[in-house]
């Protein structure tokens, strides 16, 4: 049976969501599709490795859309034009700054499946994120990372422009 955690999206995030969802159902099943059919052209299917890859491929698109599906009907998309930019939570930018080495980064605030640190997006979740969220611009925090305790001033919140 399907996951029924509900998942939190960026309205971005869950836009990337529909759109996978869409390529798979439609071009990427007619693809997996045809290779099934040329594969099968090749004669005995006991022995024909291409068919084999074809039809594993196709359980990956098939397992794939299941699990869209699940993440979709069990979405709560944050309303962003309603995102109070006073506070740290999904959909905000925060930019910090630590306190030991004076360097500042910008981080977008996202749900836990909308995940990129190299493009700065992170969890409301993770060890950051979460010393973040609720706290307001001016506040300190201190977050224990792996590499130790890092104190972090908040400068800005924002709503997020990802």
């Amino acid at each position: 049976m399907a996951n029924s955690k509900v998942m939190t999206y960026t309205q971005d995030g869950y836009n990337k969501l529909v759109e996978e969802l869409e390529y798979l159902k439609g071009t990427r099943r007619n693809e997996v599709k045809e290779a099934i059919a040329l594969a099968r052209s090749f004669g005995d299917l006991s022995e024909n490795a291409e068919y084999d890859e074809a039809r594993n491929e196709q359980a990956k698109v098939e397992a794939r859309i299941v699990e869209l599906e699940a993440l979709i009907e069990n979405a709560e998309v944050v309303d962003e034009a309603h995102i109070d930019t006073s506070v740290v939570s999904v959909g905000s930018t925060v930019v910090v700054q630590n306190l030991a080495t004076g360097k500042q980064t910008e981080y977008c605030i996202v749900g836990s499946n909308e995940v990129d640190p190299l493009k700065g997006k992170i969890s409301d979740v993770c060890p950051i994120g979460l010393a973040l969220s609720g706290k307001r611009s001016g506040d300190t925090v201190s977050v224990t990372t792996p590499r130790g305790v890092i104190e972090l001033k908040i400068k800005s919140v924002a709503r997020a422009s990802v």
